[in-house]
Order: C-alpha cells, then structure tokens, then sequence
C-alpha cells in the first residue's frame, strides 16, 4: 500500500534546495494496516503525509502508492491514484460556494456515482456525524467542529483504498473525536488502510496500533 526507501525531501527556497525536512525514511504500511503518525510539531509529520497523498514527490529515494512507483508515474497518472485517497486536511480546504451537502457530495461526483445513490450515502453520511440539519449550511455558516466533520465526511464517503487525516480530531470535544475514530476503524476493518497523525496522546492510548514516529525529519520508530 505504502512503500518507503530512503526517502528524502526539500523544498526549494527560490533556485537553491531549502534544506531537508524528512531524511532516509524507510518502511512500509501494508494494505488494510491502521497506522499512527505522531511527533512534535516540526517533525515532518505534514510532510510526509504530503508525499502520501501526492502533493510533492520525494527528492531522493523510492516511493510506491497504491502500487505505483511514484518517482517514475506521469503526472497524468497521478489524478486517477487521487481518487482513491481520502484525504482529511489540518484547514478542512471545504470549497466556500458549497454547501454541506454538496462538499462531501463532491468525491462522488467525481467518481461519476449516480445522483439517487449520492443523495442517499451523502445523508447517510451527514446523519452519522451529527450534520444531518446542516446539509443546507455553508463553510461560512458553520463552526470549526462543525467544518472538521464535514471534512471528514467528504474524506471517507467514498470508501477510499488510503485515508490519511492531519490532527481529525484538533476541533472536537472528546465524545466527537471518539466516534470519529469508531469510524475510522469501522473502515480500516472494511478494507481500508488508515494512517492519522495527531497529538492526542489519550486517544492514541485508548486506540492502541501500531506507529510512525518522526523527530527532526527521522523515523524514529515504525522503520523498515
């Protein structure tokens, strides 16, 4: 699922490399893996959830997605591998002109699913995560709780082969964020391979998996 060797990443700061933010990170998620990503702020942790969901490539070492070497893949590849990621960004990245509903419609959409079978799984969806009276509201109108679960809901409606969240859990109290997690392993136990980076010691002890731990750019523990 996830393929890790002696990956290395910058960002360039104008013409010149900036310097390194992860360093010769080696190991590999299986499919159907639940994973833990924890570190301090400044650990890498958004990066290489970056690098996960194909927003940068490494700038050294090898990395394979869902199957496919990342390194050499077109560009023209990488929008059909998307689709099969579910993403939970840290700022929720809602599109402001849409509704509730109509965000977390938004992967199915793409996908090309019928609009009977939309309306059904998107109120569904809505229902589940307490949203069902503000499927009408927009980004604007609605709390940063109540934006994380739609986030959220936008992230898992589609059933994805990989779910990656940055901090799910930041804006909810922690009754919320345990059923986010009942959720999350609803899906990890249906087939889906979960990695969540967080802060939340506490839910990391009351949800027991195995981890990805980074400090300075290094894994220092989870490594191949």
């Amino acid at each position: 699922m996830l393929r890790f060797d002696a990956v290395g990443l910058h960002y360039a700061t104008g013409a010149t490399p900036g310097p390194d933010v992860l360093r010769d990170l080696s190991f590999h998620v299986p499919e159907g893996a639940f994973r833990w990503l924890l570190g301090p702020s400044g650990a890498g942790k958004t990066s290489l959830l970056r690098l996960m969901y194909l927003a940068a490539r490494p700038t050294r070492g090898s990395l394979h997605v869902l199957g496919s070497d990342i390194v050499a893949a077109p560009r023209r590849a990488l929008p059909g591998l998307r689709l099969r990621i579910g993403v939970v960004f840290q700022d929720f990245r809602l599109l402001g002109h849409l509704s509730a509903f109509d965000n977390v419609a938004l992967p199915l959409r793409l996908a090309g699913r019928g609009e009977g079978q939309i309306h059904a799984d998107v109120t569904e969806m809505l229902r589940w995560v307490g949203l069902a009276a503000r499927s009408d509201a927009h980004p604007a109108e609605l709390s940063g709780g109540e934006q994380q679960r739609v986030a959220i809901a936008r992230a898992v409606i589609a059933r994805p082969a990989l779910l990656l969240a940055d901090e799910p859990t930041g804006n909810l109290d922690e009754a919320q964020a345990e059923r986010l997690l009942l959720l999350f392993r609803e899906l990890n136990r249906l087939g889906t391979t979960v990695v969540v980076a967080t802060h939340n010691e506490h839910l990391v002890a009351r949800q027991p998996a195995p981890a990805l731990r980074l400090d300075h750019g290094r894994l220092i523990e989870g490594g191949a």
